[in-house]
């Protein structure tokens, strides 16, 4: 069970998950999701999870929507979360209104044995102690709890139904304090484009939106304080290079369509005799002769590829990643480690940090092993995004909190 935060610090889960293909096939993918989650709980024993949820709904929101509830309710009444009795849930459920509709969900649970803790109002400008269970669903507008945004429709002008944006909730924990924001970035919509240039057209997309958000959480209208993104970056890899690395010996035959001229796909053949094909590309096609390269080393030879990050380099910070890239992996629930044959397996699913947001995290007194940056259900379909958590330890009341309050005194909280 979790102990109390004391001299020890306040155990901290930060869980993000691209959870759309649950409500696909919710008998199945959901139970197995959840036990994994349950475990994750259970092995860290945090005493605050934060889980930011992306695609809740799944693809097909209208009529998938109603078994979110029922996995949310699932969350807040099952026996492995029974000690966490204050929760918050923040669903953005309302997609009848397609200018706002992000689909993304954002749910807290705070243990037993944390006696305080406050939750910011963005309205009021304050912060108020957080008691009870509460679910917020359908118009997350009326909320002053949180803010949300949709990205500008400009921003992606060919997904006309695009739902990526942003939700950023503040919290505090005796004198310490931090912003967590849950996102979900543009994906690339042809393997074809992405190809095409490096870095591709899409990781300029993904650039301007992260700018965009990074400059909405640190402006002016409140006290600037350590924030972790977590979510759905969409981050590929550099798919110009990544190829011509894995087909290096390869030759490339272009086929185009006969009405348009338009290229179809690309086939990689090995120059010796037998012609093998080494890769086949086309707009929702990635199919490549040998998976394993992306799971040898949890793939980590093909970071070097991982490059949408470095742009933010002196904004944003990351722990050293050690598992494989979490994105597409196979819907079949009997193919927990394959991955689809449509995209470029790639570290989608991060944990992001200001600079003094990982200070909080890996303080010079910090046991290394008490900061674990990893995936959920490894060995298991979890759907086509692996989950991928952060667990480490506050330590409240150290001298690095109070000189990030940045002026928020006693008298600002409820």
């Amino acid at each position: 069970m979790a102990g109390k935060g004391t001299s020890q610090g306040t155990g901290i889960l930060l869980v993000t998950a691209n959870v759309g293909s649950l409500f696909e096939d919710p008998e199945n993918l959901q139970k197995t999701w959840l036990r994994e989650f349950y475990q994750t709980v259970h092995t860290h024993k945090p005493h605050f999870v934060a889980l930011h949820c992306q695609e809740v709904g799944g693809k097909n929101y209208e009529e998938s929507m109603a078994h979110v509830d029922s996995f949310v309710k699932e969350l807040l009444s099952s026996d492995a979360m029974k000690e966490y009795n204050r929760a918050r849930v923040y669903l953005d459920e309302n997609f009848k209104s397609p200018e706002h509709f992000t689909a993304l969900g954002s749910c807290y649970f705070v243990h037993e044995s944390l006696k305080t803790i406050h939750q910011f109002d963005f309205k009021a400008k304050k912060f108020k102690k957080m008691v009870g269970k509460e679910i917020y669903s359908d118009t997350l507008e009326s909320t002053s709890m949180l803010e949300k945004e949709k990205f500008p429709q400009d921003y992606f002008p060919e997904c006309k139904w695009s739902r990526k944006g942003f939700i950023r909730t503040r919290w505090a924990f005796g004198d310490c304090a931090f912003d967590l924001v849950n996102i979900h970035l543009f994906h690339d919509a042809s393997n074809l484009v992405a190809w095409e240039n490096s870095p591709s057209v899409y990781s300029g997309t993904r650039q301007k939106a992260l700018g965009y958000v990074l400059d909405r959480i640190t402006d002016q209208r409140y006290e600037k304080l350590p924030y972790f993104l977590f979510g759905d970056f969409n981050f590929r890899l550099d798919s110009k290079q990544v190829i011509e690395s894995l087909c290096s010996t390869a030759t490339m035959q272009t086929v185009r369509t006969a009405e348009t001229n338009e290229v179809d796909k690309l086939i990689f053949r090995e120059s010796d005799n037998d012609r093998k094909v080494v890769l086949q590309l086309e707009k929702k096609l990635f199919n490549y002769i040998n998976q394993d390269v992306f799971r040898e080393n949890n793939g980590t030879l093909l970071l070097e590829f991982d490059k949408e990050k470095t742009v933010f380099k002196d904004r944003l910070h990351e722990l050293e990643i050690s598992f494989p890239p979490s994105y597409p992996y196979s819907e079949d629930s009997s193919q927990g480690k394959q991955y689809m044959n449509t995209r470029c397996p790639a570290w989608c699913d991060r944990i992001l940090m200001s600079s003094s947001a990982k200070d909080l995290v890996a303080k010079p007194e910090t046991e290394e092993k008490s900061i674990i940056y990893d995936n959920i259900g490894p060995n298991v379909c979890m759907g086509d995004h692996k989950p991928v958590f952060l667990s480490f330890r506050l330590t409240t009341g150290a001298d690095i909190c109070c000189q990030r309050m940045e002026g928020i005194s006693p008298q600002a909280t409820l």
